[in-house]
């Protein structure tokens, strides 16, 4: 028997430094669900904004460069139903959160593509399995479905 979910209405992504992955699955997330969900990302501490992340999300069309990283701290709304937690600190703080508010905490496993070394086409390839991963699994999670005429 499958659990049925309802898409949620707001969700937080949250990371390490709030400059990869959670700018980018937040990106994403606003992207394939406009207007029906509200989106926002975090980190466990500020980051530096990120040019490979910026450069593998213009690939696809969506842009990030004016993203500022911010904290758990910095949100102004706690009012998520869900925080996708990319990064095994920030689900630990997730999980705080859950015993303040009604919300559900996930933690999805997402490397660290910053710790990837190599020539500069290898590190690309490696943001560009994040963010393909990610996208995968938020159409997945939230229940994607292309839009009518689209494409």
């Amino acid at each position: 028997m499958t659990e049925e979910r309802t898409r949620p209405a707001a969700v937080l992504f949250a990371c390490s430094f709030n400059a990869v992955r959670s700018p980018m699955a937040a990106a994403l997330a606003r992207h394939l669900f406009p207007n029906q969900i509200y989106v926002r990302s975090a980190g466990v501490r500020r980051g530096e904004p990120d040019p490979f992340a910026v450069a593998v999300m213009d690939e696809i069309g969506l842009d990030i460069r004016r993203h500022k990283p911010h904290t758990f701290e910095d949100l102004e709304d706690t009012s998520f139903d869900l925080v996708i937690s990319l990064a095994p600190e920030a689900h630990h703080k997730a999980l705080e959160l859950t015993r303040f508010y009604s919300l559900d905490a996930e933690y999805w496993p997402t490397a660290d593509p910053t710790l990837t070394a190599g020539s500069r086409e290898q590190i690309l390839n490696a943001y560009r399995a994040v963010r393909d991963g990610l996208e995968k699994r938020i159409k997945e999670r939230l229940d994607w479905k292309p839009m009518i005429g689209a494409g």
